[in-house]
């Protein structure tokens, strides 16, 4: 499961976020300052930074350039409600993968994020996502359980993929349609119910454990 370091100390922006992204799946730490988030950094594995960029103390301007001197491979999402061109450049520029303006919608948050954690640090030694006994090679496209490699189509492997990269949590099937069918709207289909079916059969069906739960009036998980 995604582990995410929030860096702000706005405390009504601390909590609309955690709230909103702990409900997406996500584990949360918190820190206020750019000194502990830089120990906290230093002492734990975060898949992604989300970074106020004015921070008491050390700036998150700062707090990136400290992370490139150090070569971490920490991806950063700024924060900020300085929005001229020249300030997105320099956030840019200075170790940032990704920055967006205050006030943003949270649905913008999320998308920024997925996108975010679909592409990675640049070097990730191992890209291999795991669900207990499934693991899935988004770069040479296969899919194992066990030792049973599984064949899927693209759309299989698209959705598979999407899923695999939140473990745990419940995904609703606008937010499949949306990040897998790139649809924004719902076409009045049973479109992904019959996916879903489909990746049950091929990863599933033999099996004693099975992974894709139905969670009924809300959507989808898959969990070990």
């Amino acid at each position: 499961m995604p582990r995410i370091l929030l860096v702000e100390d706005d405390d009504r922006i601390v909590g609309f976020i955690k709230r909103g992204l702990e409900a997406e799946g996500y584990l949360v730490d918190l820190a206020n300052n750019g000194e502990d988030a830089l120990a906290m950094v230093r002492e734990t594995s975060y898949s992604l930074i989300v970074l106020d960029r004015l921070l008491p103390g050390i700036d998150g301007l700062e707090v990136c350039r400290m992370l490139q001197r150090e070569r971490r491979e920490n991806l950063v999402l700024m924060l900020t409600a300085k929005d001229s061109l020249q300030d997105k450049v320099e956030g840019l520029k200075g170790g940032a993968d990704d920055y967006l303006t205050k006030p943003f919608a949270f649905d913008e948050l999320i998308a920024r994020i997925e996108a975010l954690l679909r592409r990675g640090p640049a070097t990730t030694s191992d890209p291999l996502l795991k669900v207990g006994d499934l693991a899935l090679d988004p770069v040479a496209k296969k899919v194992w359980r066990g030792e049973r490699e599984i064949s899927l189509t693209a759309k299989e492997f698209r959705l598979l993929n999407y899923m695999m990269l939140h473990p745990g949590a419940v995904i609703s099937r606008t937010r499949l349609l949306n990040n897998v069918w790139d649809l924004s709207f719902d076409p009045e289909t049973k479109v992904v119910d019959v996916y879903i079916r489909y990746l049950r059969r091929k990863i599933d069906g033999a099996e004693e454990h099975p992974l894709i739960k139905t969670v009924r009036g809300f959507g989808y998980v898959i969990s070990a």
